[in-house]
């Protein structure tokens, strides 16, 4: 089915194109863009609340501003589809993380009118600062620079650095608050109460109308502009008396709030502050899911509900026969709800993602030990490390991708004092249609270095549930799980958990031609191949690693006093993971055999389907099974590849 946009909205393939409307025709413009994006998001799927939050704002930034010549930069990225839209992606927007479509979000390579590429939150300001110094120093002094930043994107500890750094810069940079209390759950901290207090302060509101109606007049004034802000900064600031503003003390211009929804407005208060140099910050107040009733209610829902049917809000569900198995966020969820009653010591923490990794589940049933602290990964891992000190033991539940963010925390924090911090790291692996910023492809690898760090992967849920037990004994120190995105297979909840040995490995299926090993979830593509290859005559052996460190040296020394052709299959980068530590292995132990590692390429993996990606890379079960034959057929010798 074709899905077609507004009469004015298909007359838009650029933002020149939308300067030549006038602003009675802002409104109606508005309101198509916001109907498409509902018209393609509801049959093809995606993030879907905050691009509606962001209609007016999206028209107002391309009507008054130079777009690409002045710089753009959206964060979180999600906020970005009627940006898409706008600048010459309208006919293409229904490929939208579709594979071989259109990104999900801004992205340098699709469009020049993606100035920075993002996916992870709280780069914005950063980045809109540097390309304003990058600006000043080529003489390109009419150059505009503008950072939307929203969806909680503010409460990151990078965004503040951002601030503090253009405060202090004083170059032409305006930010943009889009305040709509939410990130995908919503907003937590004293930040977020604070934005409400201004949101909702008489005092503010009164000399926000008193400051717009001054701006509107700044063309009369000409050169004189300046000291008019001047003095209603000077006129705020008396007004308010003890009052302070957070973002005038790190030299920002503030103005607002103002109502997000109002393009007519909004277009004219851009416009004037166009013509004020130096760090502005511009404070919208929206509504995530702004025009769809069901949205608006639900917002964290409807951040990406899947397909839905755009006049009920029915959300489509699966129409899969049976039992539907739970995911692996969901079974880590009910899990360490379990293990917590059981273990006083245990607690909880997320950055932002309580809904997504399901840590939403020990926060109701236990609110006390379980917190959500903000887009803030940094935080959450010495958050975590500072309750270890005290002989409790948290688990931390990351995204892998996000996890990345936190690095040197995880090392220093966290390792070098060898402090029991759980990580579970969600999303492992390809993480589907959100592409290159959020695959988790190297957490096996940047986690394997570490020092003290345990590193493992479960093959199925209930795998999933004996690791999160095993690492909640005693004495343990850092402990990483990581799982992927999606579901496996249905765990026995009646039967009890058990202590897994660290660094022991299982033998799935014995064999005689060929040694398979793999690690994590990929272990059931494996499994597969191994039931298609014994069909025509081939005996391989699977071995499960479970643990990428400490790696199983006791059954690597048996495979590689049996077999001389290995294949290595796992969910991630293939330099540096589990595939390299066999390698090293063998080099240290002087054993000589053909070892094969399948795994995620030296290369950004783009979006797609878990499976689309897995077939790219090669390491489904038929490409493992091709794998196979390859190694079987190869009589050059014994060597490493």
């Amino acid at each position: 089915m074709e899905i077609t946009s507004g009469d004015l909205l298909k007359q838009i393939e650029f933002p020149s194109d939308l300067r030549k409307f006038t602003e009675d025709d802002l409104s109606q413009i508005c309101d198509e863009l916001r109907q498409y994006i509902i018209d393609v998001v509801s049959v093809k799927g995606g993030h879907f609340g905050a691009s509606l939050g962001v209609v007016e704002l999206t028209v107002a930034l391309h009507y008054i501003f130079n777009t690409p010549y002045d710089q753009l930069v959206w964060d979180v990225g999600h906020q970005a589809y009627g940006h898409k839209i706008l600048t010459g992606r309208r006919k293409i927007f229904p490929t939208n993380r579709v594979y071989k479509g259109i990104s999900g979000f801004p992205k340098r390579k699709e469009s020049e009118y993606d100035t920075f590429g993002v996916g992870h939150s709280s780069t914005s300001i950063s980045s809109a600062l540097g390309m304003s110094v990058a600006s000043g120093y080529k003489k390109e002094k009419d150059r505009q620079h503008i950072a939307v930043i929203g969806d909680g994107a503010l409460t990151a500890g990078m965004a503040f650095e951002g601030l503090n750094h253009a405060g202090f810069v004083n170059n032409n940079l305006l930010v943009i608050l889009n305040d709509n209390c939410m990130s995908i759950d919503p907003n937590v901290g004293a930040l977020k109460e604070y934005l409400t207090d201004i949101t909702t302060s008489h005092t503010y509101n009164r000399v926000k109308d008193e400051v717009w109606n001054l701006l509107g007049k700044l063309s009369k004034f000409g050169k004189n502009a300046q000291e008019i802000v001047s003095k209603v900064e000077s006129g705020i600031k008396t007004t308010l008396l003890n009052q302070s503003n957070l973002f005038e003390s790190l030299n920002f211009r503030y103005f607002g709030p103002v109502d997000g929804h109002d393009v007519v407005h909004l277009s004219k208060i851009l416009n004037d502050l166009k013509d004020i140099p130096g760090p502005k910050l511009l404070h919208c107040v929206t509504v995530k899911g702004k025009g769809f009733e069901p949205a608006e209610k639900d917002q964290t829902k409807w951040h990406a509900p899947g397909l839905f049917n755009k006049d009920t809000g029915e959300i489509v569900k699966s129409v899969l026969k049976g039992p539907k198995p739970p995911k692996y966020q969901e079974v880590f969820g009910h899990t360490i709800v379990e293990l917590a009653e059981n273990n006083p010591k245990i607690m909880g923490v997320t950055p932002a993602m309580p809904s997504g990794s399901s840590m939403n589940i020990m926060m109701e049933a236990m609110p006390d030990r379980a917190f959500d602290v903000g887009i803030a990964e940094q935080h959450a891992v010495t958050f975590s490390a500072g309750i270890a000190t005290q002989g409790l033991i948290p688990f931390c539940n990351i995204y892998s991708s996000f996890m990345q963010r936190a690095y040197d925390q995880v090392i220093h924090d966290v390792a070098l004092q060898n402090l029991n911090v759980v990580f579970c790291l969600d999303r492992g692996g390809v993480a589907g249609a959100d592409g290159p910023t959020h695959h988790g492809a190297y957490d096996l690898a940047y986690m394997r270095c570490v020092p003290n760090m345990i590193v493992s992967a479960p093959i199925n849920e209930e795998a999933l549930r004996d690791l999160m037990f095993t690492a909640q004994q005693d004495n343990m120190g850092p402990f990483t799980i990581r799982y992927p995105r999606g579901e496996g297979v249905m765990p026995d909840w009646k039967t009890p958990m058990k202590v897994l040995e660290v660094g022991k490995g299982n033998m799935l299926c014995d064999g005689d031609d060929v040694a398979i090993l793999t690690i994590g979830h990929i272990g059931n593509y494996a499994i597969k191949a191994c039931s298609i290859l014994a069909k025509e005559g081939v005996c391989p052996a699977h071995y499960d690693m479970v643990f990428a460190k400490p790696i199983d040296e006791g059954m690597l020394h048996e495979v590689f006093s049996k077999f001389n052709k290995i294949i290595t299959v796992e969910d991630g980068c293939i330099i540096g993971g589990m595939g390299s530590a066999v390698i090293e292995f063998m080099t240290d132990n002087g054993y000589f055999a053909r070892v094969k590692r399948m795994g995620l390429p030296d290369r950004p993996i783009e979006h797609g389907t878990q499976i689309e990606l897995h077939t790219e890379c090669g390491f489904h079960p038929e490409g493992i099974v091709e794998k196979v034959r390859e190694l079987l057929m190869d009589n050059q010798g014994l060597m490493v590849s």
